[in-house]
């Protein structure tokens, strides 16, 4: 069991995603959108679904793991239960807005609550998050090059805003070339799959009554001083 979970781990961190249904693995990463005069340091966190690629997006003036475990519980975790699916999973690097000490560490905490697994990327390979990354660049070319030749931001709200309208258009109005998406939106495939997630959900929780149904039903287990005294009497009578 352990030699495939480090067989997953190895193709994760080479950019090799292993997904089966929306919500089976997400990938987060932190990008760093550069300093604006009016604004300061800027910081985006991203979530994409591995399976839709469905993406949310949030800006951010600072990078810890507050911010990390905001994002999931601002924007992703609301829409997901919204649909009934559950996230299993969620990718990341080993940034310090990521990893640290679970006992004190504001995302790995975070996690353990929402009971969602966390998977790191190693931390040499410099292709350590592909999906976000590829990801990143087009949000570069097509949103911020444009967006910070054509406009002076006063206010992270506003660049948000702006954010906003083309996460939209990201997610609801262009096809996407996806392994699972077959020329549908990122959206359209999280709702046209998500039944997928839920049928899962389904085996799981019918495997576990199954299991607690057998254990209620199963006979006691004698104690071996039971078992032989009663054979003797058995044997007596």
């Amino acid at each position: 069991m352990r030699a495939l979970e480090r067989a997953r781990e190895e193709k994760q961190a080479h950019g090799e995603i292993e997904t089966e249904h929306p919500g089976y693995l997400g990938a987060q990463d932190t990008y760093d959108v550069g300093t604006i005069k009016s604004i300061g340091r800027i910081y985006q966190q991203t979530f994409l679904d591995t399976y839709s690629k469905l993406a949310f997006v949030k800006l951010y003036d600072r990078k810890n793991a507050l911010v990390a475990a905001d994002l999931l519980n601002d924007r992703v975790l609301p829409f997901f239960e919204e649909q009934n699916v559950s996230l299993l999973r969620v990718l990341t690097d080993r940034g310090t807005e990521y990893c640290g000490n679970r006992e004190c560490h504001e995302y790995q905490l975070y996690l353990a609550v929402e009971n969602i697994d966390h998977s790191r990327t190693k931390a040499k390979p410099p292709q350590t998050n592909g999906i976000c990354e590829r990801f990143h660049r087009t949000l570069q070319e097509e949103f911020y090059s444009v967006a910070f030749r054509k406009k002076l931001y006063r206010s992270l709200e506003e660049l948000q805003a702006d954010l906003e309208v083309w996460q939209a258009e990201y997610n609801q109005k262009r096809e996407h070339s996806g392994k699972y998406c077959y020329g549908k939106t990122p959206r359209q495939t999280f709702l046209d799959s998500k039944h997928l997630a839920q049928a899962k959900m389904l085996d799981s929780l019918t495997a576990t009554s199954s299991s607690d149904t057998d254990a209620e039903h199963a006979e006691p287990e004698r104690s071996p001083a039971k078992r032989s005294g009663g054979g003797a009497q058995e044997a007596a009578a």
